[in-house]
């Protein structure tokens, strides 16, 4: 009888898994600095923002005298919008080679030429003095602010969100907005003062330079604060990921490789920025101009409303990190659809606690936005092209829809005697706005695309 041979049953092959990374144990200290280094690029930008809307009534008299007070104010708005427009350029110079060289040598150079662009302004002579030329002055250096901060926002936004623990990314990222309101009041309330202080005339005269200069100064603590800085844990472990050579991404794999990132983008930094710019940029002037409100009631009201905003700024970020990001900016972007002709019905009303409640609705609801956005962009695109795919995105939508808001609603007024398009405006922004909210994925407490975990230090907060 032949011995059959018993054979074992095989033994399941085990696969290999990837080994999960590391997660990056940050230093609280390091932390903060780059936060601060980071919010007060903002806050610098947002200086000359508020001091350029809540002066562009006599730097329509400066530079571009006519009888017409509405062409004044379109063509000093004109300006204002230009600078966004070559925005998108900036951001396709500026984030590819943050991408390459590194986040914290590219913030460096934006802070410098920002701060060149706002004391420019400063210095230019008035039409009176040297006719077309004071405009054509006031463009370039226009140009220059506008080249440079597209390099800004996206580079500080990723330079935190990279920094940051996984789980405080929202609340650490809104004090990037703290630092806007905290600029804007800044620049809003020295234009406030002086217009209670100085005489027409002589703010007229010189009184209008006074905060373009105070930028050269705020340039250089800047610039001190971010060349202190340390490059982000992501981007260095990416660079080491290629070998120690610092990577190279073709622009087209930034736009072509990220396209639903980019449109999600897009709808996203629409509604918050239509927002953002009808409330802080244009709504002093429609205050003013458009009502014939009192004008220092008028500032006084809004930087009251800013006020309050930049107190819920820290405590909204903290709630997106336990709810997530989309619940938030949904919050926001319903409440304006739903809340944006009554808000604006109480401003119109005119008396003083009418604008403040109308204006008080609009602010919180962009609180929103501002405490959930600088932590939910970085989130759509992995660290290899964050700050370049982040910074074309961003700046696209804000040339087109932001920038451009003041200038498309006072011509839609103009064109139709229909005092109600900012609230039909920030409706359709809402929609937009919207619709990406419900197509983007939660990114709360969860590693950055491309990113290892990051945790808290010991010692963090």
């Amino acid at each position: 009888m032949s011995t059959a041979s018993v054979v074992a049953p095989a033994s399941p092959v085990k696969t290999p898994t990837a080994k999960a990374p590391d997660p990056t144990v940050t230093d609280p200290a390091l932390v903060k600095r780059a936060v601060k280094a980071a919010a007060l690029g903002n806050a610098m930008e947002w200086f000359d923002f508020g001091v350029y809307s809540y002066i562009a009534v006599t730097l329509g008299k400066v530079f571009f005298p006519s009888g017409n007070p509405t062409a004044q104010l379109l063509s000093t708005f004109g300006a204002f919008a230009a600078a966004f427009l070559v925005r998108p350029l900036g951001g396709m110079v500026f984030g590819p080679l943050g991408d390459r060289v590194g986040r914290q040598k590219v913030l460096a150079l934006t802070m410098i030429m920002m701060a060149a662009g706002t004391f420019a302004i400063g210095l230019i002579p008035s039409y009176a003095t040297i006719g077309v030329g004071a405009p054509i002055l006031l463009l370039v250096a226009r140009l220059v602010q506008g080249f440079s901060t597209g390099g800004e926002y996206a580079g500080a936004s990723t330079f935190i969100a990279e920094y940051a623990p996984d789980k405080r990314r929202g609340f650490l990222g809104s004090w990037l907005e703290f630092g806007t309101l905290a600029g804007y009041i800044a620049g809003a309330g020295l234009v406030t003062i002086m217009t209670a202080l100085l005489s027409a005339d002589d703010l007229t005269s010189w009184g209008w330079r006074i905060p373009f200069l105070i930028a050269g100064p705020m340039g250089i603590i800047g610039l001190y604060l971010r060349l202190r800085l340390e490059e982000t844990p992501a981007f260095a472990a990416e660079a080491k990921k290629a070998e120690n050579n610092r990577p190279k991404t073709p622009l087209r794999e930034m736009v072509a490789g990220q396209w639903r990132a980019l449109l999600l983008c897009v709808g996203l930094v629409l509604v918050f920025n239509v927002t953002d710019y009808m409330l802080l940029s244009y709504m002093p002037s429609y205050l003013t101009g458009q009502l014939h409100y009192d004008e220092t009631h008028g500032l006084l009201v809004v930087l009251g409303v800013m006020a309050v905003m930049m107190i819920a700024q820290p405590f909204a970020g903290a709630l997106t990190d336990r709810v997530g990001r989309r619940p938030v900016i949904a919050t926001g972007c319903a409440g304006f659809l739903l809340l944006s002709v009554p808000a604006l019905l109480l401003i119109r009303e005119g008396s003083l606690l009418a604008v403040a409640l109308g204006m008080g609705a609009l602010g919180l609801l962009l609180v929103c936005f501002t405490a959930a956005m600088p932590s939910a962009l970085p989130a759509l695109f992995p660290t290899k092209v964050r700050y370049g795919s982040l910074s074309i995105g961003f700046n696209v939508s804000v040339s087109l829809f932001g920038g451009t808001t003041p200038l498309v609603v006072t011509a839609l007024i103009g064109a139709t005697g229909n005092m109600m398009m900012p609230a039909y405006y920030m409706m359709a922004a809402a929609v937009i706005g919207g619709f990406a909210v419900w197509r983007m994925t939660e990114s709360a407490g969860r590693p950055l695309p491309g990113s290892a975990p990051s945790v808290a230090g010991r010692h963090a907060e």
